[in-house]
C-alpha cells in the first residue's frame, strides 16, 4: 500500500516516515521544501501544502496521515476521497473535545468523519519534546526558569506517538477509534529538568519563578496573555493536587505496540544533543 504522511518532517511525521519505510510500506513524504528533506532511501518526496489542497499528491494514495491543518481538513479529507484515499489517521490532541473553534482539533477530526472515509484519531497528551522550547536555556545557562516545579504531567514521546499511529495505518481493527495517549510516568517539573541534566551529565538548576514574575516574562516574549492564563491555571491545579499516572492513557501504547512506552529519561537522552 502506498502511505502519504503530512508534515513529514515534524518530530512526529519523520518517525512515521522511518518506521513505515522500515516495515516496507511504500511512503509518500510531503513537505514544502523537498530539496532539504532528508528521508530513509526508498521514500517518494513529494512537494505540497496542506493549506493549498489542491497541491496536496493524493493519486494512487491507500491511506493519510494527516498532520492539524485547521480549516484547510475538510478539503484536503474530501479530495483524499475523490482521489479514493480508504483510511486517514489524524494526530490530534487529548483535549481536542474541549477545543471546538474552527480551527481546533476537534473540527480536524469532524471534517475527517465526515468525510465517509475511514478514520482512526491519535490525541497525544503533552509532548515530551516541549522541552525542547527550554533547549537555549539549559545550553546557555544550564538552567529552567519558570513557575509550579511541583506540577506534574505525563509527557510522551514523540516516537511513541508515531507507533500509534502507524499501528492505525497498517493494521486492522482502528477504525473508528479515539486513542488518547501519554507517556509511563508522572513526574514533576522539576523532576524533568533533572532528568535532563543526568542525559547530558551536567547539573541543570530550576528556578521556580514566582507565578506573577514568570507571567510577565511569558507574555513579554510574545506568549498570548489567555494561553497563558490557561496554561498557568492548568500547572497551578496540579501543583497542588499532583496527578498520579493515568493508566488508561499510558496503557494505549503498549497495547498497540506490543512494548513499554518510552520514559522521559530516554526522550532527554535521545535529545541529548539539543541541550548540550
Amino acid at each position: 500500500m502506498r502511505i502519504l504522511v503530512t508534515g513529514a518532517t515534524g518530530l512526529v511525521g519523520r518517525h512515521v516516515v522511518a518506521s513505515l519505510a522500515s516495515a516496507g510500506h511504500q511512503v509518500r513524504a510531503l513537505t514544502r521544501n523537498p530539496a532539504a528533506a532528508a528521508f530513509p532511501d526508498g521514500v517518494e518526496v513529494v512537494g505540497g501544502d496542506l493549506t493549498d489542497p489542491d497541491s496536496v499528491p493524493l493519486r494512487a494514495v491507500d491511506r493519510l496521515y494527516l498532520f492539524p491543518v485547521g480549516r484547510a481538513a475538510r478539503a484536503v479529507s474530501a479530495a483524499a476521497a475523490r482521489a479514493g484515499v480508504r483510511r486517514i489517521v489524524v494526530l490530534s490532541g487529548a483535549l481536542a473535545d474541549t477545543d471546538d473553534s474552527p480551527d481546533g482539533y476537534r473540527a480536524v477530526e469532524r471534517a475527517v468523519e465526515d468525510s465517509g472515509l475511514e478514520w482512526t484519531h491519535v490525541r497525544p497528551g503533552e509532548f515530551a519534546a516541549n522541552w525542547l522550547d527550554w533547549a537555549p536555556s539549559i545550553r546557555e545557562h544550564r538552567a529552567v526558569r519558570r513557575p509550579y516545579g511541583a506540577a506534574v504531567t505525563q509527557p510522551t514521546h514523540e516516537a511513541d506517538i508515531a507507533a500509534v499511529a502507524v499501528a492505525a495505518l497498517t493494521e486492522d481493527g482502528h477504525a473508528g477509534h479515539v486513542y488518547t495517549l501519554a507517556g509511563p510516568e508522572a513526574l514533576t517539573i522539576a523532576a524533568q529538568t533533572a532528568a535532563i541534566g543526568r542525559a547530558i551529565g551536567a547539573t541543570v538548576r530550576f528556578d521556580d519563578l514566582e507565578p506573577a514574575t514568570a507571567r510577565a516574562e511569558w507574555i513579554g516574549n510574545g506568549y498570548p496573555e489567555p494561553f497563558v492564563d490557561w496554561m498557568f491555571a492548568m500547572w497551578a491545579g496540579s501543583a497542588r493536587d499532583p496527578a498520579p499516572v493515568d493508566d488508561a492513557w499510558a496503557g494505549v501504547v503498549p497495547r498497540l505496540t506490543g512494548r513499554p512506552a518510552r520514559t522521559f529519561a530516554r526522550w532527554a537522552t535521545d535529545h541529548a544533543a539539543d541541550f548540550r
